[in-house]
């Protein structure tokens, strides 16, 4: 990527200008954790009673050491290095482990599948939680706005995924000084409630926040579950590396992003050691009561624009998904002329929005909502960690003496907090993994389904170059133009190949068979876009390749291999699709309900002609009906 090429020895101007773009969509996140974190941390310690002051200095160390090593020293220093072409993310890095262990499948792939299913609870999570909490400040300038909190987050919501369809280009010029004025303002604040007591400084000492662990480990478990949620945003610096760069966003981080967010936790820390009272929402609480209306609007502003950055990251994971057969194809929408990332996928937008408003009605505040926030978060990170362990180990990228001991440390600290994540399973924590393990069970049997689909019709079908030899000697008749055939396996004939046989006799003078197959590389340049093959009768056989995170388009395929003698205008070809009507079978090897569900899932699948951009006008479909 352009954009990873910067010199070595300073930030070019580009970088600054990329660092100054990706505080808009990178950091909306983590950049809301101080709303909630301090807040729900301590609120254990206030529950239990204890000293107050001892408290704050252990939580706000905690919080400051979690920012430095899951964030920093994972996230912005290592996993920045494992990148697939620029590209980054959970499922990019499956398939860099993929390849480096040379198998595919198996238990890399089961990581993947965890990862991502629970990304998307993220992305159902975030928005509610982030909004709420923002929209909270109108009962600290008038409790009497308390009945009126709740309507007017879902109107927020309902609103922001209503907009998806138009895509983020004409608002995301907005989404940089927005952001940038919430991380200066989060200083601000925080640098001014510092001098309340300057003892918060001790925080930087780990100590504090050991000390905790070790003499109330009870109470340190359910503290960390607080101290969580000041990380979560943290894998977003990772998944969006390829919109802006590793340098432009480690750029931003250590510039902008994190002194904003350790001032605010040291100014929290002092506020509440100087006035007790502030701990039930120290964020808003340690405004002037002139900035309290401003700072809502302004943390309201932000938190849309956290939630508009993980609904895109929503997309880009489910655009990945289809390409590595874990989703159905579903439709995507190209929502800019410029920008390839910026997708949208009207079924994950309806179905993440259906998740928000239920989570929405049913926690009803911030407070509640963040017994279920961690889980989510948390088990995609462990992923992300366990997935580095093996890149680092194997690719050799840094001094394995070095990162190996780190990300053991870093795990171990991540499996504590998935620890403490586990006791809020009971009161909200069981709603991410209910919402994860459906997820995962949809993907396994669309794999599963998908695969059992494949050997039947590997076992029905006819090998395609002894069907053409056989119809070279007894030719059937043959008409002017060109027929494009989609098939699943290049080896096969495609059904509609032998339905359009059976039924009409025909053939076209120019025949071309296509397969689309996605690579482990995350975009492809055109030139090595097709492999192109001449089989008998003068027909064409053509393996086009797509990257990851690419949408296959198959007219496109088809100019590309002018250069390889295969001429061929796609607007005026024919295209011959297969269209199966699935039945269940009491010989399948997918138990009952699981046939129930993917013949469910094969039948909200996107049409063939969307997902490839076929031109539908061009389009003659066959059908034939199949059992799973």
């Amino acid at each position: 990527m352009s954009q990873q090429n910067d010199q070595a020895h300073g930030p070019s101007k580009s970088s600054i200008k990329l660092a100054i773009a990706s505080i808009g969509v990178v950091f909306g996140d983590i950049g809301t954790s101080p709303l909630y974190a301090m807040r729900e941390a301590l609120h254990p310690v206030t529950t239990a009673g204890g000293d107050l002051r001892l408290a704050v200095l252990g939580v706000a160390s905690l919080l400051i050491w979690a920012l430095i090593l899951i964030v920093t020293l994972k996230y912005v220093v290592f996993l920045m290095k494992a990148d697939n072409r620029g590209e980054g993310g959970i499922l990019s890095l499956v398939v860099l482990v993929e390849t480096l262990l040379q198998k595919k499948g198996g238990f890399v792939l089961a990581l993947g599948i965890i990862g991502a299913a629970f990304f998307f609870g993220d992305a159902m999570i975030t928005p509610a939680m982030s909004v709420l909490s923002a929209v909270e400040g109108l009962k600290v300038i008038n409790p009497g706005f308390e009945p009126y909190v709740v309507p007017l987050t879902l109107t927020i919501l309902i609103t922001l995924f209503l907009f998806q369809y138009k895509g983020t280009s004409g608002v995301a010029a907005l989404f940089a000084p927005i952001t940038a004025l919430w991380f200066l303002v989060l200083g601000i604040m925080g640098f001014m409630h510092i001098f309340d007591d300057l003892d918060i400084f001790y925080a930087f000492n780990p100590a504090y926040g050991l000390s905790m662990l070790i003499e109330r480990p009870a109470l340190a478990l359910l503290v960390f579950g607080g101290v969580f949620l000041a990380v979560t945003g943290g894998e977003a610096l990772y998944a969006d590396m390829g919109h802006f760069g590793a340098k432009p966003i480690r750029l931003a981080w250590l510039s902008v992003v994190f002194p904003g967010l350790i001032l605010n936790y040291l100014g929290q820390g002092a506020f509440i050691i100087s006035h007790p009272h502030a701990v039930e929402n120290p964020f808003f609480l340690m405004a002037p009561g002139w900035s309290l209306i401003p700072l809502v609007i302004l943390a309201t502003a932000v938190t849309v624009i956290a939630s508009q950055a993980v609904i895109t990251g929503a997309f880009s994971i489910a655009q990945q998904a289809m390409s590595l057969g874990l989703f159905p194809r579903m439709s995507i929408t190209h929502t800019s002329e410029t920008e390839q990332g910026q997708i949208y996928v009207p079924q994950i937008n309806w179905m993440v929005l259906t998740g928000v408003i239920i989570l929405v009605l049913v926690f009803k505040s911030s407070s509640n909502l963040a017994s279920a926030y961690g889980i989510a978060v948390n088990t995609s990170m462990i992923v992300d960690s366990i997935l580095a362990l093996i890149f680092f180990w194997k690719a050799r990228t840094m001094p394995r003496w070095i990162v190996i001991p780190l990300l053991v440390l870093i795990f171990v600290i991540e499996a504590m907090f998935l620890a403490a994540n586990g006791l809020k399973l009971a009161s909200g924590g069981y709603m991410p993994v209910l919402l994860g393990a459906t997820i995962i069970m949809l993907m396994v049997t669309w794999m599963r389904g998908r695969q059992a689909l494949a050997a039947k019709l590997r076992k029905e079908s006819v090998e395609l170059v002894p069907l053409l030899e056989s119809l070279e000697r007894r030719q059937p008749t043959r008409v002017a133009g060109a027929a494009i055939f989609l098939q699943t396996d290049p080896l096969y004939a495609p059904s509609a190949l032998m339905h359009n046989l059976k039924h009409n006799r025909v053939l076209h003078d120019r025949l071309v068979f296509i397969t689309a197959e996605t690579t482990s590389e995350p975009r492809l340049e055109n030139e090595d876009r097709v492999i192109v093959k001449q089989l008998p009768m003068g027909a064409w056989l053509v393996e086009a390749r797509f990257g990851y995170m690419e949408q296959p388009d198959v007219p496109k395929a088809l100019r590309a291999c002018a250069p390889f003698g295969l001429e061929i205008d796609p607007r005026q070809a024919s295209y011959f699709l297969g269209r199966r009507v699935l039945r269940m079978s009491a010989r399948s090897a997918l138990p009952f309900w699981q046939q129930r569900i993917f013949i469910m899932l094969a039948n909200q699948s996107a049409r063939a002609i969307e997902f490839f951009r076929i031109p539908p006008d061009r389009v003659v479909e066959l059908g034939m009906q199949m059992s799973v």
